[in-house]
């Protein structure tokens, strides 16, 4: 009888801990479910610790309020942007107006927002531009010229100059100019005309604009040949199967960002105003761009040789 007593005791209570153990753990299988953080690429457009400097109170904000983690990674190139998505090594990035071209034709990223400009704009433009004292003031002046561009996926240091050549004859850069070389960065194609390095430079405005503020020698030695359409600033974009209440959270906090005072100081560290929505449909122009330079976006190879 003991003996009897004692196994239905034990296998009461071992059903009664399997049950409360199966039933414990549910719920902590529902929370793993979910992002452990939510990773932001940003592109090495100028020097990444000025670019660390204007996003990380950014990330802090949106951390605090999303209760989960927001990180940023700077990344070394561009084009790797398409493959860390593509590998869901990031879940979002703030995408130039070519890169967002190319995740959405090839990955289907979902745009969200974009930041409107200190001038009241949400876009950006090329600069093409030389030495005053050059002598370039064509484009068959820069025949045998050298030509300091970007990176092969920005629309202002690549597409748009690539773009005004073709329009002006010009179908192979390797062969009308004496050299061409990728400076990594907006800042640095335009050190490589200031210094020298280059006799023509491609950069979009906003780092031309903010540089000229504290650099006396770009209004004084530069001069701007041509500008390119206007295209949409960078805005962040996240992979098409990122959590959609957290597509609605990122999106909703950057468009009330300016609502509140914490949101303004982070705004300012940004040196923007606010964030509008951005859509599918305002990529277009860098499409024409792309097909006017003869690049098929979707299978485009934006690696730098």
């Amino acid at each position: 009888m003991i003996t009897i007593n004692i196994s239905k005791i034990s296998v009461t209570l071992l059903f009664s801990f399997l049950l409360a153990f199966v039933v414990g753990i549910l719920p902590v299988a529902e929370v793993d479910a979910g992002e452990e953080r939510i990773v932001i690429g940003l592109l090495p457009e100028m020097n990444v610790f000025k670019q660390k400097e204007r996003f990380e109170p950014l990330a802090a904000y949106l951390s605090k309020r999303m209760e989960i983690e927001v990180k940023l990674t700077i990344l070394s190139r561009y084009g790797n942007i398409i493959e860390r998505i593509k590998e869901e090594e990031i879940d979002g990035a703030f995408l130039g107006s070519f890169t967002g071209a190319l995740a959405i034709s090839q990955l289907g990223v979902v745009p969200l927002a974009r930041p409107i400009n200190m001038d009241g704009t949400s876009t950006y433009f090329g600069y093409i531009f030389v030495k005053k004292g050059s002598n370039i003031k064509t484009v068959a002046d820069m025949q045998g010229k050298s030509l300091a561009l970007v990176e092969r996926a920005t629309t202002a240091g690549y597409i748009f100059p690539l773009a005004w050549l073709k329009r002006q004859g010009v179908d192979d850069i390797s062969t009308y100019f004496s050299d061409h070389f990728f400076a990594g960065s907006h800042d640095g194609a335009i050190d490589a005309v200031l210094h020298n390095k280059a006799d023509v430079g491609a950069a979009k405005n906003t780092i031309y604009d903010r540089m000229r503020r504290s650099h006396p020698r770009i209004d004084e030695e530069l001069i701007i040949l041509a500008t390119s359409p206007r295209v949409p600033s960078n805005g962040l974009c996240v992979r098409e199967n990122l959590a959609p209440q957290y597509k609605e959270h990122l999106k909703n906090l950057l468009l009330n960002l300016h609502q509140g005072q914490e949101g303004v100081e982070v705004l300012k560290k940004l040196g923007a105003k606010r964030f509008v929505e951005t859509s599918l449909e305002d990529y277009q122009p860098v499409l024409d761009l792309a097909l006017e330079a003869g690049i098929d976006t979707k299978g485009y190879d934006y690696y730098n040789p």
